[in-house]
């Protein structure tokens, strides 16, 4: 089941990026007082008593140099397409004004749940003038302060009452991947390929696939899957059409959704800014991952062509050395018949169980090959490791004092650990706790 998605709206300047930050728990967007300044991140994980969700800034899609009118309307067409609960924020510090009026009267078109909430009101007194929101016919209008971090309970509160109840999901043994990618990289065309068949609309325009669609087949082996194909951008205003890093959302439910995530790139096109953002969601959501180079046969290839864009690959994606990759065409189908394989192969390494015995001879080992650090005259101990979950494979290592775990070192005993097991295609997350 796909995480919910929560939509933060409003005009510029009334701390939406604070209120994002302070929700997902850490500074993800960039928070500054020049108006329109967030360009970064838009997108996080956040979670409140045990429900988890997806988190969208809108302020944070760049739609160029349109009025901030016009994008203030055009994100909030974003938030009442794509939400599940939409959050409008307001300052009581400029009061109302005709630019949160003109975002309420779009409101009121959509029958997605919405929820006012007031920033900046830092102080007993400022709280008295949290009435005059009433007017904008939206209900009862929540009190809160990004900055400071009060009503922020209040506001999770409201935003969790709206999703749907949660449900016991059947046990279902099919493999569940998606491709991801930026618009037009060729994802419909890798479907049809795949599959050998036209369920899907192909177009060299971005933005033909309308919505998701889940594709269920058998491969000759008796391997089951179910392929995920994640929408384009809706050709939909200027907001679907200029902003690419709005196909960064229609890609969040279909990542939640699977275990295995391909991520296609265009050869003819290269690497850009905008699949580094895209691959960097599905690392962070723990999937298995495959980067999937298309229309590799429209390339003029040398000796060289392979390894210097494998290159171009792993110094771009350094956060995805584990994750193998494939060049192919959906033109031609070449290298097409190996995916399957590779798919089910790195969702048996998302599952695979490490025993504790024997992942504890194999740190051993490596501590012995490379003794850990000191800091301050106080030396690292590692004293015991084990597994504690799959997909992705978790581990916790108890030692003496977290604090004297350097990255460096962490990540020696991460390799160790992918040189003793096969974890390749799927990311490995380690717990370095204290020993009580």
């Amino acid at each position: 089941m796909a995480n919910p998605v929560v939509a933060i709206v409003g005009r510029p300047n009334v701390g939406k990026s604070t209120v994002f930050n302070r929700i997902a728990g850490e500074r993800i967007s960039i928070v500054d007082d020049m108006p329109g300044v967030t360009r970064d991140r838009i997108y996080a994980h956040a979670e409140w008593t045990g429900r988890q969700f997806n988190l969208i800034d809108t302020g944070g899609i760049d739609l160029g140099d349109e009025p901030f009118l016009k994008q203030i309307t055009e994100q909030a067409e974003i938030a009442m397409d794509e939400a599940d609960v939409i959050v409008f924020v307001t300052s009581i510090r400029e009061g109302m004004t005709d630019a949160d009026e003109r975002v309420a009267r779009m409101l009121y078109q959509t029958d997605k749940p919405v929820i006012l909430a007031v920033n900046k009101v830092d102080n007993q007194e400022l709280r008295q003038d949290i009435y005059d929101y009433y007017s904008l016919g939206l209900g009862d209008p929540i009190a809160i302060s990004g900055v400071h971090g009060i009503g922020t309970g209040d506001l999770l509160d409201a935003i969790v009452s709206h999703f749907p109840a949660q449900t016991e999901e059947e046990d279902d043994q099919r493999i569940k991947f998606s491709l991801i990618g930026r618009p037009n990289v060729g994802k419909s065309s890798l479907v049809n390929a795949i599959l050998g068949e036209n369920r899907v609309i192909v177009s060299n325009i971005a933005g033909t696939t309308r919505d998701a669609i889940d594709t269920q087949f058998v491969t000759e082996a008796g391997d089951e899957f179910a392929m995920i194909d994640t929408a384009g951008l809706r050709k939909r205003g200027k907001a679907y059409e200029n902003a690419e890093r709005y196909s960064v959302l229609r890609a969040m439910s279909a990542i939640d959704r699977s275990d295995v995530v391909l991520v296609v790139l265009n050869a003819e096109e290269g690497i850009r800014e905008q699949d580094k953002r895209i691959a960097g969601y599905a690392h962070e959501a723990g999937r298995g991952i495959i980067i999937v180079v298309n229309k590799w046969d429209t390339l003029k290839k040398d000796n060289h062509t392979l390894t210097d864009f494998e290159n171009a690959i792993r110094s771009n994606f350094a956060y995805l050395d584990y994750a193998s990759i494939i060049f192919v065409s959906a033109k031609t189908h070449q290298r097409l018949p190996q995916l399957p394989a590779m798919i089910k192969q790195v969702h048996e390494n998302q599952q695979r169980r490490v025993q504790s015995s024997v992942l504890n001879d194999v740190l051993m080992d490596a501590i012995a090959t490379n003794p850990t650090p000191s800091m301050n005259g106080k030396k690292l101990r590692v004293y015991y490791a084990t597994q504690v979950a799959v997909a992705p494979p978790t581990f916790i290592i108890f030692v003496n004092d977290p604090d004297l775990m350097h990255f460096s070192y962490e990540r020696f005993l991460e390799n160790q650990i992918r040189h003793a097991f096969d974890f390749s295609g799927t990311p490995v997350h380690l717990i370095i706790r204290r020993r009580k």
